[in-house]
């Protein structure tokens, strides 16, 4: 039962999840932990820093994590992940013989600008989700915010913001290995 209740979620997500990773965030925060209660919002919030830090899309990564936690086993982590990519594979086949038919159309454009504000919403929902956890509020998020403004602004070279980001986690936590 839990494999058909998190194979229907994850088409859902990949179903309705459009403008990549980000923009699904609050999609999947909301099927998993709101709705489902699979999970904590800790803990997803955990998912989705451990699904930035590996290669490879982030709602895929999310959906093989969720799938390994609620099930246990792989086949939970193989379900998720088909079921979140199989409606963009199946819709993106289906759009590309449309477009080509149709890519001169005024229409078209039309509809393809009147998606961009909809998917900036999309990424500030999912961004306005991480404010509500537990995690966000700490004194280092707050330094490495205002560290990261400072080098925007001043235009550090990244080199040396990771340098100086290495350094101070060398200073503050040591060397973990």
């Amino acid at each position: 039962m839990i494999y058909w209740q998190l194979f229907l979620s994850y088409l859902k997500i990949g179903f309705f999840g459009f403008g990549g990773g980000y923009a699904m965030i609050s999609l999947i925060s909301n099927e998993i932990v709101t709705q489902r209660g699979w999970l904590t919002e800790g803990q997803f919030a955990d998912i989705v820093a451990v699904s930035q830090m590996t290669p490879g899309p982030i709602a895929i990564n999310c959906a093989t994590y969720v799938g390994y936690t609620v099930t246990g086993n792989v086949w939970g982590s193989l379900l998720a992940t088909l079921a979140c990519c199989l409606p963009p594979m199946t819709i993106m086949l289906a759009l590309t013989i449309f477009y080509h038919k149709v890519k001169g159309n005024r229409y078209m454009r039309g509809a393809l600008d009147w998606m961009r504000p909809v998917l900036v919403g999309m990424i500030a929902a999912a961004a306005v989700m991480f404010v509500n956890t537990e995690t966000f509020f700490h004194w280092s998020s707050v330094i490495i915010c205002l560290a990261s403004f400072y080098a925007v602004w001043k235009k550090v070279n990244p080199i040396y913001v990771m340098f100086a980001a290495a350094a101070v986690g060398i200073l503050l936590y040591g060397v973990v290995m």
